[in-house]
């Protein structure tokens, strides 16, 4: 990332550290900017999802390490596809004390719901931490073992094979308009508050299949319950080997999810610089390194300009598939 002069300036001064070799004066040091009280973190999703558990991950590195004067209090707000955490961050009260967890529905949500208002590119911009990846999922007991056997038992159960998903025309539901066009399939999607909810309806067997993040189904994959079939990424992931990407078997798809942290419309420059720099650190850590690893979390830290010009690329892509799939 490429590091402003105003916030390497506040970084400093928050860390009372000499610039140029001098010492700052007194004056200066104490009017860098840092929370006076409780910082509300919102989260764009239901509890234990993906973008819940990196949320907590971030508040308890943080606060174990000292780095902010205030707490960070996790709130989720996973009500109307996202659009109940936007609105929360549009309106929030303090916006130097208000931030939010969020993934790839800040864009899609404000483009099929217009009459919210919400315009992304008037929020603060404070860190990109990664870009989360999906695979195809299925139970272990379904006896799938290849997308072969999965498009051919999703075309034989047509519409009653049931696709569970994260909210409604959102990342999961992209996912499987993309499944049903490329195999000629006709899933059923259903929609559920949160990637936990989800991953515990196949892992129920009340769902056929998902296209879950890593770090939602892991404790089934782990106990053998739920099995990847395949990977919607550029290259197959580390902790899932045997799992193909769609793109070498020849279907130009790939696709992420950002894992940002972001502000509300109205934040001072002050604490903009605060933020970008509490969050640079932590994705510098040891512990975000290894969250990442075992996630398997893709992508580096992007802030300030070079994520909004992130936030205004992806709003186009997102734009351009919903309209592909008629949502728009």
């Amino acid at each position: 990332m490429q590091i402003t002069k105003r916030l390497f300036l506040s970084a400093a001064l928050a860390a009372g550290l000499s610039f140029a070799g001098a010492s700052l004066p007194e004056t200066a040091a104490s009017a860098a900017w840092e929370p006076v009280k409780p910082i509300e973190f919102v989260i764009m999703a239901g509890k234990g999802g993906g973008a819940d558990k990196m949320a907590r991950l971030l508040q308890a590195v943080i606060q174990e390490k000292g780095w902010a004067s205030k707490p960070l209090n996790p709130i989720n707000k996973p009500g109307g596809s996202g659009s109940e955490a936007l609105l929360h961050l549009k309106g929030a009260r303090d916006p130097d004390h208000t931030i939010m967890v969020t993934l790839n529905s800040f864009y899609t949500t404000p483009l099929r719901q217009p009459k919210i208002g919400i315009d992304i590119a008037t929020f603060t911009p404070i860190g990109r931490m990664a870009e989360d990846t999906f695979l195809l999922w299925v139970h272990k007991d379904s006896g799938i073992k290849t997308i072969e056997d999965f498009a051919a038992a999703a075309k034989t159960a047509g519409n009653s094979w049931i696709m569970a998903g994260t909210g409604k025309l959102q990342e999961d539901q992209l996912l499987t308009d993309f499944l049903n066009a490329s195999y000629g399939l006709n899933m059923k999607y259903i929609p559920y508050k949160g990637g936990g909810k989800v991953a515990k309806q196949l892992a129920g067997k009340h769902a056929n299949s998902t296209v879950n993040n890593p770090s939602e189904q892991e404790g089934f994959y782990a106990n053998g319950d739920t099995v990847p079939i395949a990977a919607f990424t550029d290259n197959r992931l580390e902790m899932f080997p045997n799992a193909p990407t769609f793109k070498e078997m020849g279907k130009e798809f790939v696709y992420y999810m950002q894992r940002s942290v972001v502000g509300a419309p109205g934040m001072s420059a002050e604490a903009a610089a605060y933020y970008q720099a509490l969050f640079q650190k932590v994705f510098d850590s040891e512990e975000w390194a290894k969250y990442r690893k075992k996630k398997s979390l893709q992508g580096d830290f992007l802030s300030g300009q070079a994520l909004m010009d992130y936030w205004m690329k992806e709003r186009d892509i997102h734009k351009a598939m919903l309209k592909k799939m008629g949502a728009l």
